[in-house]
């Protein structure tokens, strides 16, 4: 539910038992110095930043605020997260430059020049659903540590060539004339490969550089990034195009984008804990059975995808804006930003998350409020759709500031829903699963970020076109209500997970 890997965190920071303990961790508490990264026993360096505490390592405390615990205890997560978080707002500058430049450079109308900057997610959507299982199988074989540098610098290294062709661009352009665009399709696909294999890794990293009861913390220290990236990256994109042109933007975010290697330069070695197959449909195979003996993790998946389909009613904001309440791009920008918002308050406010351990039935009821949330966005767009409220038009000083405000309250309603959907989701997935399957299983949950909202989008083109803009998201959120109450009520095990004991 959270938005795809490559479009909102290409470099973001996001995020088992690993092995058994070490003969040391019988020992009395005296006999055992603690790691300063890890928070388990002193044993070799290897051992030190690999080990999976089986117990939590410190005390907690209530907190109405994210904690900062994570960083503290582990200054390879500071490191990978901080730099992860500044190269991210340099991946938001290329995403929203990118398309400033298709639509720049094609020729024709408005509508063949936005079909043109639509194909980017179009062409690179089945490369990035097959880089997922691909980057999760060489995740669970490889030292991950050599994953992430080798994907992060074809990342790197497509950004160079992105300011390359902008240069090219910049010259032609003094001579009358225009660069070709399926060079920017290329990139921006060997660019969405790269950032799809690093973020799968990246996930299945962040288990064995921090002690097993901050899992959940790191999830929503993570969700604090990523709100950083999507609200601070297109807003500084749109001001550096303007004031600058597109060969600094993207050299910016080539800039920006060192500080994620530092962060990944500085972990430690990360091979694999016991040995795992090669690449291959043998791995791919083995990580589907795994699938099919984890009930928990399969519903989290399937969760996820009941509130994709029914819930992304992104598609219509333009109508919206246009027809509905009035404002045109102004609006169509605050309700975008809505749940970014709604995103970055709840991890802002997501101390008491340590302390939830029944983790199942609050995914449960996050979607729950997120459908709740989605109808009634629904509600609004039908109380405006009845004409009663007066005129709107595409114009600012016609917008319908009542029935804005509303709107914007429940899509920050659905990002706050959504996001604490995110941290406990992606901590049963890490914590439930062996390490020598996470790799495998970050794959297959980057395929559902990524192909569930194109169906989304698919199911809110039709009914908005077939029936009016407000019925699919009404429909959606009274289904992904009904459809979380029928798949919990079938499955008791989710109900009842307890963080503590994890089952898969």
């Amino acid at each position: 539910m959270r938005a795809e890997p490559a479009e909102t965190a290409r470099r973001g920071t996001t995020l088992g038992p690993v092995s058994e303990p070490d003969e040391t961790s019988t020992a009395s508490p005296s006999e055992q110095p603690q790691d300063g990264q890890t928070g388990t026993p002193q044993t070799d360096p290897e051992q030190r930043e690999t080990a999976d505490p089986a117990q939590p390592a410190h005390p907690t405390k209530r907190r109405r605020f994210v904690d900062l615990a994570p960083l503290r205890a582990s200054p390879a997560f500071a490191r990978i997260w901080i730099g992860g978080a500044i190269s991210g707002i340099g991946a938001q500058l290329t995403i929203v430059a990118v398309g400033l430049l298709i639509y720049d450079i094609t020729p024709g109308s408005a509508a063949a020049k936005t079909l043109a900057v639509s194909l980017v997610g179009v062409i690179s959507l089945v490369p990035m659903i097959v880089a997922g299982l691909w980057g999760g199988m060489l995740a669970d074989a490889f030292d991950r540590r050599l994953v992430l540098i080798i994907s992060a610098l074809a990342g790197w290294l497509s950004t160079l060539a992105l300011i390359v062709i902008a240069v090219v661009d910049a010259v032609a352009h003094d001579h009358d004339r225009t660069v070709a665009v399926w060079p920017l399709y290329v990139i921006t696909t060997i660019n969405a490969v790269a950032a799809t294999i690093s973020n799968t890794t990246r996930m299945a990293v962040t288990p064995r550089i921090l002690p097993a009861d901050m899992v959940a913390r790191a999830a929503a220290l993570n969700g604090i990034s990523i709100g950083v990236m999507v609200m601070v990256g297109p807003a500084v994109a749109g001001v550096l195009v303007a004031a600058a042109g597109f060969p600094i933007t993207f050299a910016v975010d080539a800039v920006l984008f060192l500080a994620g290697f530092a962060g990944i330069l500085t972990l430690p070695k990360l091979p694999p804990l016991e040995k795992v197959g090669r690449p291959g449909i043998a791995s791919l195979v083995e990580g589907v059975q795994f699938l099919k003996r984890a009930p928990n993790i399969r519903l989290s998946f399937l969760v996820d995808i009941v509130a994709m389909t029914f819930g992304r009613p992104h598609t219509v904001f333009p109508a919206v804006g246009a027809v509905l309440i009035g404002g045109g791009s102004i609006t169509v920008g605050v309700l975008t930003a809505g749940m970014a918002v709604g995103a970055f308050l709840a991890s802002v406010f997501s101390g008491p998350v340590a302390h939830i351990h029944h983790h199942g039935l609050a995914v449960g009821r996050a979607i729950t409020a997120y459908g709740a949330f989605v109808a009634g966005f629904g509600l609004v767009l039908a109380a405006m759709a009845t004409g009663w409220f007066g005129e709107v038009g595409p114009e600012l000083d016609a917008v319908n500031w009542v029935a804005l405000a509303l709107a914007t309250l429940a899509l920050v309603g659905m990002g706050v829903s959504d996001e604490f959907s995110a941290i406990f989701r992606s901590t049963m997935m890490l914590m439930a699963s062996p390490d020598s399957m996470r790799g495998r299983l970050q794959g297959v949950f980057t395929v559902v970020v990524t192909g569930g909202p194109r169906v989304g989008d698919l199911y809110v083109g039709v009914f908005a076109t077939a029936v009016a803009l407000w019925f699919p998201p009404l429909l959606g959120g009274l289904l992904i209500i009904g459809l979380i109450a029928v798949l919990l009520r079938l499955q008791p095990s989710f109900r009842a997970y307890d963080a503590r004991t994890p089952t898969p």
